[in-house]
């Protein structure tokens, strides 16, 4: 029926490049900076200045994160409103849309919270290279000091080539030894920064979307449907609750299994309806609908 219309899945591809590019730039400048340490000596006065370079590196990759978060979290809390005023009806096109979306006190506090808590994540990542990197420098010294003591002398021909590009390699590998996520999962600073911003404004999106809808007295939602491959194609075209007291046999939007469903890097969306009526027949044929 013409009452229910899907939106494509907004992509955010091009914008979150852009800040995945600002952390491999930074772990580049960083590893420059390791690798100009003369590992055969490590003089103190070279690793401070190498240290405070790579300081310098790490503020400026944070000055450029939340610079970031905070112009593109609100672009995806503006497309879940849109999604939600499109697919309710209320205008017949995105463009339409655009021209009269507004968000609301709860919506805007949606915003101010992605905000915070996205480049909160991200501020863990570079805490983590910084005390990862801090680490192997002092763990190398160390390593340099005792190769020369059981050489005997300080000469800088005590250390051997062999044992210069072991220790030049442990410094370079401080900055790819993995973040551990709250599942135990490890991942590269770069791609643990996709999945974080992929995720999170994900997330804004559908729950925007759900805040427009309850204030326009719409209680379910659809899931979008693109031809998953993993657990969420059992879950594509759905119905759901967007309020636990709404009337119908159908699962609460919070009590979605998450290792199925709206999981790190999900690309579903959801679709506010009014009316499960107004549903096209292949969505109602999905949801045993075809006897209601």
């Amino acid at each position: 029926m013409a009452d229910y219309r899907e939106l494509p899945t907004p992509i955010y591809d091009y914008e979150i490049s852009i800040l995945v590019g600002y952390y491999r730039k930074a772990l580049r400048d960083i590893n420059d900076q390791l690798m100009r340490i003369d590992i055969s000596k490590m003089e103190r006065a070279q690793l401070l200045a190498v240290q405070k370079e790579i300081a310098t590196i790490v503020g400026e990759l944070d000055v450029d994160m939340k610079a970031w978060v905070k112009a593109n979290m609100p672009i995806a809390v503006t497309d879940g409103v849109i999604r939600s005023i499109v697919g309710l009806g209320v205008v017949s096109s995105v463009e339409q849309a655009r021209t009269i979306v507004k968000l609301s006190r709860l919506n805007r506090d949606l915003v101010k919270t992605a905000v915070a808590d996205t480049q909160a994540d991200l501020l863990q990542v570079s805490q983590n290279v910084s005390r990862k990197v801090r680490v192997a420098i002092r763990q190398v010294t160390a390593e340099v000091m005792r190769s020369n003591l059981t050489q005997g002398i300080n000469a800088t021909s005590s250390l051997k080539r062999d044992i210069i590009a072991e220790l030049r390699k442990k410094l370079g590998d401080s900055l790819n030894t993995g973040i551990i996520d709250a599942a135990n999962r490890r991942w590269k600073p770069h791609d643990y920064v996709d999945m974080v911003v992929r995720t999170k404004m994900a997330s804004a999106q559908r729950e925007a979307a759900m805040n427009d809808a309850l204030s326009r007295g719409a209680y379910y939602g659809v899931i979008s449907r693109h031809s998953a491959s993993d657990a969420c194609r059992y879950w594509e075209g759905k119905i759901i609750k967007l309020a636990p007291e709404a009337e119908g046999d159908y699962p609460y939007i919070e009590d979605l299994p998450r290792r199925e469903i709206f999981h790190p890097r999900c690309r579903h969306t959801i679709t506010p309806i009014r009316r499960l009526d107004a549903l096209p027949d292949d969505l109602r044929e999905i949801n045993d609908m075809t006897e209601r």
